[in-house]
């Protein structure tokens, strides 16, 4: 069991930071886009949903590991570990829909 979740650990870590990447980046284009307006909508409350969310989200990834584990414990594991990949892109894709979703509800009526 050490070894699958050494192997679960290395594998989703190293790709938590271009995961949170394409959410900031989500977020920071969407608020560009409706400045000047979105800097005047920009207040603590605010801040601190964004903070909310931002963990939120990385508490969303950490579900990965329950499947990962899961199926690297079962007689799948050398072929998962070659698709596993397929579950950090729908990850990411559904977490992308997500944060545009809540970024465009924050800032597209600030402009």
């Amino acid at each position: 069991m050490s070894e699958v979740l050494t192997d679960a650990i290395r594998y989703w870590e190293l790709r938590r930071i271009p995961y949170n990447a394409t959410l900031l980046l989500i977020v920071a284009v969407i608020f560009f886009v409706n400045s000047p307006g979105s800097l005047a909508h920009l207040t603590i409350d605010l801040l601190q949903l964004l903070f909310v969310l931002a963990v939120l989200a990385n508490i969303a990834y950490c579900s990965a590991y329950v499947v990962d584990i899961a199926v690297q414990a079962s007689a799948f594991r050398s072929t998962w570990r070659r698709y596993r990949w397929v579950l950090f892109g729908i990850g990411v894709l559904f977490a992308s829909i997500l944060a545009n979703f809540f970024a465009s509800k924050m800032f597209a009526y600030a402009a």
